[in-house]
């Protein structure tokens, strides 16, 4: 399987897929946005997975690269890729899927349980997903479903955790593939996010749970092996 990532962000990588991907053999490429490099070809790649990053969908004025990468996104969606994204990458599927992003009512940063949603009780994904998981997050914006897809789970916090659409497009807004590494480069470059608000930790509460990092990958895990599955 050739697998390709999209990186916004020097601080933030595939954290616990890349292990995944090197234990099943698959190739791994990636472009980073931020850094100027050219979008592969369609037909040079199986799968896309598309990380986060601090910065918005609609700051395509500050960060130019963000409008071919929509494009891009919208291209391998139409052509039946494998599309997985986390976080910002959810958002930028929901956004060329024609959904809303917008400003969430709370800032989620730390560690706090999502619910699975009842509309997946009765799919594959309920095997993965339990109807509790305890994952990472660090967010301010959100997503509506778009059109067509299941959501996945929930939060106090923020109403939409992911959707599926088909069996092939999956957008996660929390970061189960988390590592204690990956907060710890968030909290060096995006320590000015931590404004003591409701749902927001603070280092040791964020840093703490080591055993949770490990349960979440073990999920992440499993949904890597789904999608392996319906790609055949």
């Amino acid at each position: 399987m050739r697998i390709h990532y999209l990186q916004h962000a020097s601080f933030e990588g595939i954290n616990s897929l890349r292990p995944w991907i090197d234990a099943q053999g698959h190739s791994l490429t990636g472009t980073e946005l931020f850094s100027g490099e050219t979008l592969p070809e369609l037909d040079s790649f199986d799968w896309l997975i598309i990380m986060g990053g601090p910065m918005s969908v609609h700051d395509e004025t500050k960060h130019p690269w963000l409008i071919p990468e929509k494009a891009f996104i919208r291209a391998a969606i139409e052509t039946g890729k494998i599309v997985l994204g986390i976080c910002l990458g959810a958002q930028l599927i929901a956004n060329v899927l024609g959904a809303d992003v917008r400003k969430n009512a709370h800032r989620e940063i730390g560690w706090f349980p999502i619910q699975r949603d009842p509309a997946i009780d009765n799919t594959e994904l309920a095997t993965i997903f339990p109807q509790t998981l305890d994952v990472f997050h660090w967010h301010g914006d959100t997503f509506d479903i778009p059109e067509g897809s299941l959501p996945i789970a929930s939060s106090e916090a923020c109403a939409n955790q992911g959707f599926i659409l088909g069996n092939r497009v999956i957008g996660l807004q929390c970061h189960p593939e988390a590592t204690p590494e990956f907060a710890e480069h968030l909290l060096k470059n995006c320590r000015d996010e931590l404004d003591g608000t409701r749902y927001v930790q603070n280092d040791k509460e964020i840093l703490a749970p080591v055993a949770q990092f490990k349960a979440a990958n073990l999920v992440m895990q499993a949904l890597l092996d789904y999608l392996s599955r319906v790609s055949g």
